[in-house]
Order: structure tokens, then C-alpha cells, then sequence
């Protein structure tokens, strides 16, 4: 049987990519299984934590929250996948992940430790598998039941997280994770989402549609890699 992959060097890379997997037989304190985070209703966690992002963006407007939340999320989940796959060799299916929701930062994320398993398919397709259908499927589908966003919003969110993943693994392995992640662009249902170009100072993404984050307010501004060249009047919303 394969050893365990050494998850724990993830963390080395930044929070984002940690990944707890204490032998302890169950999480530490506080966690809940992660399919609740899932979970709809006003009272379910993700629609909780949509009102604390509004709360603490300073904005009336639960669309932009939720969206600054998902694209968050989607950056944490394509952390420890990606990051796996670059660095381990090996990709989690976070299938009896468990998460706990933190005052401040990312989410935190513990499994069980196992034995590393034989898995089908290139690394592009076990990331895809494992975060795209695993996880960002499920978790569009609560933002959008919690509150209306395109779908098309959440596509570009996700591959502005992976892009953004992307960058942060090439300081530690460059060019490694280039391939990958320029394949899961070129699929549905990211493809079309952005054009990622990478070049021998890095890597750069302009996405086609707008995560919302200018609807902050007068000064938010707009994100990197914002379809737009300025913030659009503020009576449109423009997905």
C-alpha cells in the first residue's frame, strides 16, 4: 500500500493551500462535514457568511457579496488541489473533508489521513473531478439558490481563482503547474472564461466577465483581471 502523500507541506506554500490531516482519527473542534457548507436556507452556513461578507464589505448589495465569497472559496479549494497535484503528485478528493469557518481568513479544511489510492486519469483530470465537479459544482449551486447570479458570473470566478492559483505556485515551482492549468481553461465549462497568457516573467488572466467587486463602492475600483478597462456607472449590473 502507498504511503500517505505529506499534505502538511502545503501549508509552507500559504494558508490558502493548507490542508489538515491530523491522524486523529476525527477533526478537531468545530468542523462539520463539508457538504453542509452546501447546504440552503437562510440559516445554512454559506448564507450566514454571505451576510457577514456584506456586512463587512460595507455593502447593501448580497450579489457582490456572495460573489467575493464564491470567488474565495473557489480560490481555497483550487489551493490544495492544484498545489497537491504541482507538489505532490497527487490530488485530495476532499470526499470526507470536513471545514470550519474562521472569524477571518480562508476556510479551514481537514481529512482523514490516508494511504495514497490509484486513481484514473491524468492530473488535469483528477483536478477536474475532484474541485470542479467535487466541489465548485455544489457550491455555485447554494450561491446561486442563496442568492440569483449568472452562472456564467461563478465560471469566470472560478477560473480567475485558478488563474490566481496559478500565480501564487509559480514563485515556488514556475512553470509546473502552467500545463495544467491551461487545460482546465480549455474545458466546459471554464472554456471561455478568460485567456491566460504566461510568458518567462509569469503569468497574467483577463476573464470576460466581472466578479462585481467595483459595485463596492466609488473607490473599490477593479480587480486585476477585470473584463473591464473602467468601473461601469453604477446603475448598470453587469455580469
Amino acid at each position: 500500500m502507498n504511503p500517505a502523500p505529506d499534505y502538511g507541506q502545503l501549508a509552507a506554500v500559504g494558508p490558502y493551500f493548507a490542508l489538515d490531516t491530523s491522524p486523529a482519527g476525527a477533526p478537531p473542534p468545530g468542523f462539520r462535514p463539508l457538504p453542509e457548507l452546501y447546504g440552503t436556507g437562510a440559516d445554512a452556513p454559506l448564507a450566514a457568511r454571505v451576510r457577514v461578507v456584506a456586512q463587512r464589505l460595507g455593502t447593501t448589495e448580497l450579489r457582490v457579496a456572495a460573489s467575493i465569497l464564491h470567488l474565495g472559496l473557489a480560490a481555497r479549494f483550487w489551493s490544495v488541489g492544484l498545489g497537491s497535484a504541482v507538489l505532490l503528485g497527487t490530488v485530495p478528493t476532499l470526499e470526507q473533508a470536513w471545514v470550519r469557518i474562521p472569524d477571518q481568513g480562508p476556510i479551514d479544511l481537514w481529512t482523514p489521513l490516508e494511504p495514497a489510492r490509484s486513481t484514473t486519469g491524468s492530473l488535469a483530470d483528477q483536478l477536474h473531478r475532484a474541485v470542479l465537479l467535487g466541489q465548485l459544482e455544489p457550491l455555485a449551486a447554494a450561491v446561486r439558490a442563496t442568492v440569483p447570479l449568472s452562472a456564467r458570473l461563478l465560471h469566470g470566478n472560478a477560473a480567475s481563482a485558478l488563474a490566481g492559483t496559478l500565480r501564487v505556485l509559480d514563485t515556488h515551482a514556475p512553470g509546473a503547474a502552467r500545463e495544467l492549468v491551461a487545460e482546465l481553461l480549455a474545458r466546459p465549462p471554464l472554456a471561455g472564461s478568460g485567456t491566460l497568457l504566461t510568458g518567462p516573467r509569469g503569468t497574467a488572466f483577463r476573464r470576460t466577465s466581472c466578479c462585481l467587486y467595483y459595485r463596492i463602492g466609488p473607490g473599490a475600483g477593479l480587480c486585476g483581471d477585470c473584463c473591464f478597462t473602467r468601473p461601469p456607472a453604477a446603475r448598470k449590473r453587469s455580469d
